[in-house]
This record gives structure tokens, C-alpha cells and sequence, in this order.
């Protein structure tokens, strides 16, 4: 049986990815290893997205719930990149994406993120968001993890 790794708090999760605020879409790491990671995003109304995406009827953008997966996936890839700080990953591949109930303010979306394959620095993950252990996003992410530009 493999050992559960310790939660990481938000210090942690900005020490291992390059995102910050506004862009910084994961809050807590509560389960990671080396096929599996779940994070934790907390959905306020401060949320900068939610002033224009709808003023009356506040949801928070798919593209942004499929953002928060990726940045959840891409504390998994620590396990398998040295140096991560030299290095960012990018989208390459996003498929198969289907939301299933929008996210609104005072939701807690779930991210849980499986490795399906790793080729070098190309990672695909299968992905699931949910919102009190409803989906309400899953799909498949594959990322690419280069170096940065100097």
C-alpha cells in the first residue's frame, strides 16, 4: 500500500508552480504521490473573474475550473522533473473536457488528477473536478514541461 503524502499548504504549492494572484487557481494539495494528486480550490465571491462572468449570476469560467486541474496536475509532475524552478509546464492537449454543473461562489472544487502516461516531459492526465462529490468538470490534459526562457 503506498504511503500518503503530507498536505501542502499554499507556500508549498507557490514553491513547486509558477502561478500567482489572479492566476494561482489551486489553495491546498490534500493527497499526492507518484499516480495521483488531489487539490483543493476554494470558490469565493472576491474572486476577480466573478465582476464581469456574470455580473447577476456569478459562474466561474470553465476555462478557469480546467485551469485549476492543470495547476493541481502539475504538482504531480514534481515527482517526475528536476529542477522544476528552471522549468514550466504548458498545455499541449486538452481533450475529452465536459462540464457537468457550473461552479459557483461558496463552492469547494475538488481536483483529483491521475498520471495515464509520462513519455519524457510529456505528461497525460486524467482529470476530474468536483463540487461536493458531484463532477462537475472531467478530461483528459496532456502538459509539456520545458525550460524557461532566460
Amino acid at each position: 500500500m503506498e504511503e500518503k503524502r503530507k498536505e501542502l499548504n499554499i507556500i508549498d504549492i507557490m514553491k513547486t508552480i509558477p502561478h500567482r494572484y489572479p492566476m494561482l487557481l489551486v489553495d491546498k494539495i490534500l493527497y499526492a504521490d507518484e499516480k495521483k494528486v488531489v487539490g483543493r480550490k476554494c470558490v469565493t465571491m472576491n474572486e476577480h473573474f466573478f465582476q464581469g462572468h456574470y455580473p447577476d449570476h456569478p459562474v466561474m469560467p470553465g476555462v478557469l475550473i480546467v485551469e485549476s486541474l492543470a495547476q493541481t496536475g502539475a504538482m504531480l509532475v514534481n515527482y517526475y522533473i528536476e529542477n522544476l524552478n528552471d522549468k514550466v509546464p504548458y498545455f499541449v492537449k486538452i481533450d475529452k473536457v465536459k462540464f457537468r454543473k457550473p461552479v459557483l461562489p461558496g463552492d469547494v472544487l475538488t481536483n483529483e488528477c491521475v498520471l495515464k502516461e509520462n513519455k519524457g516531459n510529456f505528461f497525460l492526465l486524467e482529470c476530474k473536478a468536483y463540487v461536493e462529490e458531484k463532477v462537475v468538470c472531467e478530461g483528459e490534459l496532456t502538459a509539456a514541461v520545458v525550460d524557461k526562457e532566460k
